[in-house]
């Protein structure tokens, strides 16, 4: 691997260090603090935001409903978005994910939209490296981590019934919209690249094999998080492959650390982190769960209060299961602070790989 130099690099290297020390927290949901602000169609489009970088005016007569765009937000409010970063940071998260999840060229053309992929992830990975910068301390970094999302089409399932056959993208356009995000997202500053919520290992690997592209493109690499997501009791990830099965198939681009997230809670992910933690012994553990099952009548949509998920995790970490902890759908800045303050007294998951094999202060 070719020396670190660039800023983003150098900071790259204090992780494996820093997760050899203690466990890191990450920040929660996203969507779930969006959605607390009830915006309206207008403001999705702007209207009305004249603060920094303002473009009230620039989607005011787009030809179609944008509301529900999340990503867009980076553009025509990014007040909130930062604002919703700086809750996570404040809160204790030592990374923060980037608004990027559905900011491929792929997602994007949902909204007609795919021309402002790129400047959706280089404008939320400035925003997300401004809110690190400006927490960070010589004790306490924070780290902004590119997320790429699994695109909402699959190149292992048909998207019809009647034709098993059929697919509505393949591995090639995959890897181009994937190299176009992350190209994007690095530019903009981010120190970790986090693959996140796959349910089809064959886009994952569209996603990797565009990572090592650019990482071969760059001559240096970032650190890798690759997530993946069981999405029921069959402990299966969509695409039919198990826990163990799923580790194999993308153990080949050596992350930083390999984890689950989304679709269930900590209680109902338990056996699946314990599979992983077992398997993968030469890599680190990841694990944000969901705050449990969906409940319409709760504030955030789910069921779980910030000292539930907390204490769960809890559980994971005292149990040696877990180096990176967080949440997904339904936890906000509350829930990321008692997961924090739960494990902050508890020793990381050991590792055994030599890469990592550095004795900590």
């Amino acid at each position: 691997m070719t020396a670190l130099t660039t800023p983003a690099y150098t900071r790259a290297q204090a992780l494996p260090d820093l997760l050899l020390r203690r466990i890191l927290v990450l920040d929660g949901a996203m969507g779930t603090m969006i959605q607390r602000f009830k915006l309206n169609e207008a403001q999705y489009r702007g209207e009305g935001y004249s603060g920094a970088g303002s473009q009230q005016d620039r989607f005011k007569t787009f030809h179609r409903d944008i509301k529900g765009n999340n990503e867009l937000l980076s553009l025509t409010r990014p007040d909130i978005i930062r604002d919703i970063h700086q809750g996570y940071l404040a809160a204790g998260a030592d990374l923060i994910e980037t608004n990027t999840f559905g900011a491929t060229t792929i997602a994007q053309a949902d909204y007609d939209m795919a021309d402002l992929a790129d400047e959706m992830n280089l404008a939320s990975a400035r925003i997300a490296r401004a809110a690190c910068d400006t927490y960070s301390t010589p004790d306490k970094p924070r780290f902004a981590v590119g997320a790429l999302g699994p695109t909402p089409k699959t190149a292992s399932i048909s998207p019809d019934v009647n034709d098993p056959g059929a697919r509505n993208v393949n591995f090639e356009e995959l890897r181009l919209a994937y190299l176009s995000q992350v190209r994007a997202l690095v530019q903009g500053g981010v120190d970790v690249l986090l693959l996140e919520t796959i349910f089809d290992t064959l886009n994952a690997k569209a996603a990797l094999f565009a990572i090592d592209e650019f990482f071969e493109e760059s001559g240096e690499r970032l650190p890798l998080i690759i997530s993946g997501t069981v999405t029921d009791a069959s402990g299966r990830i969509l695409s039919g492959q198990t826990v163990t099965a799923f580790w194999h198939s993308v153990r080949h681009a050596k992350p930083l650390a390999i984890g689950l997230n989304c679709a269930l809670g900590a209680a109902l992910m338990r056996p699946y982190i314990q599979e992983l933690a077992k398997v993968a012994g030469d890599t680190f553990i990841s694990c944000y769960p969901n705050a449990g099952l969906p409940n319409p009548m709760s504030d955030t949509g789910f069921d779980e209060t910030p000292d539930v998920t907390s204490r769960l995790l809890h559980e994971f970490a005292a149990e040696g299961l877990v180096n990176i902890v967080g949440g997904c759908c339904g936890t906000t800045p509350e829930h990321i602070s008692a997961i924090g303050e739960a494990v902050t007294p508890l020793k990381p998951r050991g590792v055994h790989l030599a890469r990592f094999d550095r004795q900590a202060a």
